[in-house]
């Protein structure tokens, strides 16, 4: 099944129907308009059940003067550590509305995680560096993970029930209404194809010179 969407966020009614002695898997593969693999896009099942939110422990680090991970997703109440493995210092900040803080001027690593505890897309940057950019997907559910550099994500143990699916990506088009699709899922695994259209590309650092690092 294939699927096109422009909008901020898509809906999908997922209902996975399988003997409750065995859990789905569920992979999606992800494009773009000229049907290359997308990488860095956002897939979040949530369930209508809203089990416990499981959080986590990541790092967002500062190398070659970009962030890294360029979009990370994780659970609501998740912890993000910012190591600066530059030798130049940064100024991480964010002004979203799901969380805004501020890591002055710093080298190395901050003496505490930030704990993003509101579901929501973070956007990140550098007050030093303008052109460095990122994002954090907070989730509502422990299901969430973003598309690798062959635009693939799987879950190999979903358990049977109802769920919904939301996919987003930081350089997809205006939003529109979104798109809503039901689908039964009546065996063991299934595949599905997205496609999004993006408005630009992933930013990309200056070429660096003496010192720049």
């Amino acid at each position: 099944m294939k699927l096109k969407v422009s909008v901020s966020g898509l809906f999908i009614a997922l209902a996975l129907q399988s003997s409750a002695l065995f859990a789905a898997s569920l992979t999606i593969n992800i494009s773009n308009q000229q049907q290359q693999p997308l990488a860095d896009a956002v897939v979040e099942l949530r369930s209508l059940t809203n089990p416990e939110l499981k959080p986590q422990r990541i790092q967002v680090a500062q190398q070659q003067l970009t962030f890294v991970p360029f979009v990370s997703a994780i659970p609501a109440g998740s912890e993000v550590e910012f190591p600066n493995l530059d030798k130049t210092r940064h100024h991480v900040y964010s002004f979203s509305p799901a969380k805004q803080f501020e890591i002055k001027l710093y080298a190395d690593k901050p003496e505490a995680p930030i704990i993003f505890d509101t579901p929501g897309i973070i956007a990140l940057g550098c007050n030093i560096h303008d052109y460095m950019q990122a994002y954090i997907y907070v989730s509502e559910s422990n299901l969430v993970a973003v598309s690798d550099g062959s635009g693939k994500l799987t879950w190999p143990d979903i358990a049977p029930g109802s769920y919904q699916l939301y996919l987003w990506h930081p350089w997809q088009l205006e939003p529109r209404q979104p798109a809503v699709l039901d689908v039964v899922m009546p065996v063991q695994s299934a595949a599905y194809q997205l496609d999004i259209d993006l408005s630009q590309q992933k930013p990309q650092p200056p070429q660096r010179g003496f010192g720049s690092r």
